[in-house]
């Protein structure tokens, strides 16, 4: 559905917004010193694993970059903050349920802070456009920070504060206590590099992210 819709927007010359969106979020990435690993390399979360719920857009795009992030256990995209209990993709993107498209991942905090995680959400996306990333509008893309404990409050507080001169407009990430997570239909999960060859949207929007920010493409 997405492609489908891309293919449409390139042909109405909406690409221009996506060409200003990721320069938007192409400042130098500040935390190249983040051990990495193959995205493909995934293994189960233990009980005390720590978990954060990321929204920055579309979680296709996200995923793609968590997923390289050494001391990531998983990454699963779904949905979080509506009001409607299992929602669909089609429901969400309906606009009407209120929850908004995220990453939920469980890290390994010996090996990862949630600080540099926090820090590579700022840099993925641009954490002042309200509702919206590049041409993806709407409330289901806006940039959201699902907080589990007060320490993840508090470290995403300090970070916003901290990363704000950096940018020319005001942050409007949303910070929140994390509520019910329901996860995305399977063929969202690891989207990206399943069908990077043979989605527009991908070629187009994610690839060009991840070079930017220096990551397997």
């Amino acid at each position: 559905m997405r492609a489908i819709i891309y293919g449409c927007l390139i042909a109405a010359g909406i690409i221009f917004s996506y060409t200003t969106y990721i320069d938007a979020t192409s400042r130098p990435v500040r935390h190249m010193n983040t051990p990495l690993k193959d995205p493909s390399e995934s293994t189960p979360a233990p009980d005390d694993a720590a978990t954060i719920t990321l929204g920055a857009g579309c979680f296709w795009c996200v995923e793609a970059v968590f997923l390289q992030l050494e001391g990531v256990y998983t990454v699963t995209s779904g949905y979080m903050g509506g009001h409607v209990k299992n929602p669909t993709y089609e429901e969400v993107c309906g606009k009407k349920t209120g929850h908004v498209e995220v990453v939920q991942i469980k890290y390994d905090t010996s090996r990862i802070s949630t600080d540099t995680l926090i820090g590579w959400f700022w840099e993925l996306h641009d954490p002042t456009q309200v509702d919206g990333q590049g041409a993806d509008i709407g409330p289901q893309y806006a940039s959201t920070i699902f907080y589990h404990t007060e320490e993840q409050k508090e470290i995403a507080q300090k970070s916003s504060q901290a990363i704000q001169p950096t940018f020319d407009k005001p942050i409007v990430t949303a910070l929140l206590q994390a509520e019910t997570f329901y996860p995305a239909e399977n063929y969202h999960q690891d989207y990206y590099f399943q069908n990077k060859n043979k989605n527009s949207y991908c070629r187009m929007v994610i690839t060009p992210k991840l070079a930017k920010l220096r990551l397997k493409k």
